[in-house]
């Protein structure tokens, strides 16, 4: 059976979501990621970098919150945090109250938060600020991710960059070469199709051409992954880490079961995968009514995910090599809307966390009082942040791969 005979099956039968590979679309099985860990581990664990994107617009107002700033509160007079409420950071900045899991491995100096982050000229559309932050070019529109840069000029092959997300976001796709995309949504068989099937159209059949017998293994792939997701989600529930309720994911993009998609993420570093940078997601965060609720819920999943992630790293060494950072492609605006909600802002908080970060606060507060049509004014550029990950976490040449652009790195790191 050729390739397209098999995908056209797997199309017209309703299979979804197992995110194995099918022809042409980058994606790889988990199981075949994990095997690629198999051989043994490197004499020192390279260092591994985690974006998690916050899609949507994440308030950085009322989740690293200038509490002490009376501009803050008479903003927002519905939405803004009393003091007590607030997990004190300094004098003049705390988290929002349900990140008490992040403010531990704050104490402990293991997150470091970067203050003011955009880039010039700031565009308020969920999908062109999101693909500004994604390719690091923010004049120019261009079809290739910061990351799938770096696969390009290192020739790396798709495992060095994998997104645990339904479709692979353009932050890992290159010129000439592109990450992986790993589903974690599991196995849906619709009614008269049965894994037997499915399972038929794996066999590989003598003298099948290279590419055909690739599509065969994905159907096998199909049935692999199902079980590794099951097992993956049952290791994060009882390590208690289930990170509250799914938030359907919403137009702006974005996966809702964050603790799963990192709970994948650490078996591949345990398994010592070869990959380098890891892609997860939770969407939900445009929050233009009724913010407190749903910003709150988002919140806490965010919190208790990313720290039952960390203190499962901080049990390995290759763990202990891993930067977890956590971006939204814009703020909300500073004055809260009618509806209790905030609309679309500018600038926001960029936090990094790992047992190799050197926590702290880096950049400057952006003011309340001073601002750009109702917006706050970034004070740091993105490209500072992705050139100090490059450098330090990556070990490449920033101007390479963020179009030329120099700017001082940040003392992020130990």
């Amino acid at each position: 059976m050729d390739a397209l005979t098999r995908r056209r099956f797997l199309i017209a039968s309703g299979v979804t979501g197992a995110g194995a590979l099918v022809v042409g679309s980058g994606a790889l099985g988990i199981a075949e990621l994990l095997a690629k860990g198999a051989k043994g581990a490197a004499a020192e664990p390279e260092h591994r970098l985690v974006l998690v994107t916050l899609y949507g617009g994440n308030d950085g107002l009322n989740t690293v919150i200038p509490y002490a700033d009376p501009a803050y509160h008479s903003a927002r007079p519905e939405l803004a945090y009393p003091q007590d409420r607030v997990l004190h950071l300094d004098d003049a900045l705390g988290l929002n109250p349900k990140l008490p899991g992040i403010k531990r491995l704050w104490d402990e100096k293991h997150v470091a938060i970067v203050l003011g982050v955009g880039y010039p000229k700031p565009d308020r559309s969920h999908f062109r600020s999101m693909d500004i932050w994604q390719t690091a070019s923010p004049v120019t529109p261009i079809h290739t991710g910061w990351v799938g840069r770096w696969l390009d000029g290192t020739k790396a092959p798709a495992e060095a960059a994998v997104s645990f997300e339904p479709v692979l976001p353009v932050l890992l796709a290159g010129d000439t070469q592109a990450g992986a995309c790993v589903s974690i949504s599991g196995l849906t068989l619709p009614d008269g199709i049965t894994a037997d099937m499915v399972s038929a159209l794996g066999q590989r059949q003598a003298n099948e051409p290279a590419m055909c017998a690739r599509a065969a293994t994905s159907y096998t792939d199909l049935l692999r992954v199902d079980r590794v997701v099951r097992q993956a989600e049952h290791a994060t529930e009882t390590a208690g880490a289930s990170g509250g309720p799914n938030v359907p994911a919403t137009g702006t993009g974005g996966a809702s079961a964050l603790a799963t998609q990192l709970s994948l993420v650490a078996r591949c570093v345990e398994a010592n995968v070869p990959t380098r940078v890891y892609s997860v997601s939770l969407g939900g965060f445009d929050t233009h009514a009724e913010e407190l609720a749903g910003h709150e819920m988002l919140l806490d999943q965010l919190d208790k995910a990313l720290t039952a992630f960390l203190d499962r790293l901080a049990r390995t060494e290759a763990g202990k090599r891993v930067t977890v950072v956590v971006y939204s492609e814009f703020g909300r605006r500073v004055r809260a809307n009618a509806s209790d909600g905030t609309d679309h802002g500018t600038a926001g908080p960029v936090l990094v966390l790992g047992h190799g970060v050197a926590g702290g606060f880096y950049g400057e507060q952006p003011t309340l009082t001073d601002l750009d049509d109702g917006d706050l004014k970034a004070t740091m550029d993105f490209r500072q942040v992705y050139g100090t990950l490059l450098g330090s976490v990556l070990g490449a040449d920033p101007a390479q791969f963020l179009d030329g652009y120099r700017g001082e790195s940040l003392p992020l790191f130990r």
